[in-house]
């Protein structure tokens, strides 16, 4: 098959899109760089960078945007130290979250955006803890 490069980014549907740009932007330091006005000026639509990520971020207006449950945005942090440091983040902004969390093979931090998607904050370093006998949690296959 022919080879990918990279994930792009994702487009997450939002009821609002300068609520969603001032939540990203305070949370995690997101940068517009694109603007999608409609045919009479109203921002629709941002695509912009988040610090750290290889892959952008788009929001585009959508007035029946809602959380599903199983879509996640998944955003990867060096080790159990920069989840902790997350939490002081999270918790200086008044942004509700998740207690730390030993997941299936890293740490865990659960926070939801201004219309409920789902955002982890994962570990990059493993935990070692053997999570395999637990309902819910995943387990390593023989690739």
């Amino acid at each position: 098959m022919p080879e990918l490069v990279r994930l792009r980014g994702v487009k997450l549907p939002v009821t609002d899109v300068s609520r969603s740009v001032d939540f990203y932007r305070r949370v995690f330091g997101f940068a517009p760089w694109l603007e999608f006005p409609d045919d009479a000026g109203v921002l629709r639509g941002v695509a912009g960078d988040l610090p750290g990520c290889e892959g952008g971020l788009a929001l585009r207006e959508t007035p029946e945007a809602h959380s599903q449950p199983g879509l996640e945005l998944l955003l990867g942090v060096a080790d159990k130290r920069a989840i902790e440091e997350w939490t002081v983040h999270l918790d200086a902004l008044g942004v509700a979250h998740s207690p730390v969390i030993d997941a299936t093979v890293g740490w865990l931090l659960v926070l939801h955006d201004p219309d409920g998607h789902e955002i982890h904050l994962y570990s990059e370093v493993r935990h070692g803890i053997d999570q395999s006998g637990r309902s819910g949690y995943g387990r390593l296959v023989d690739s």
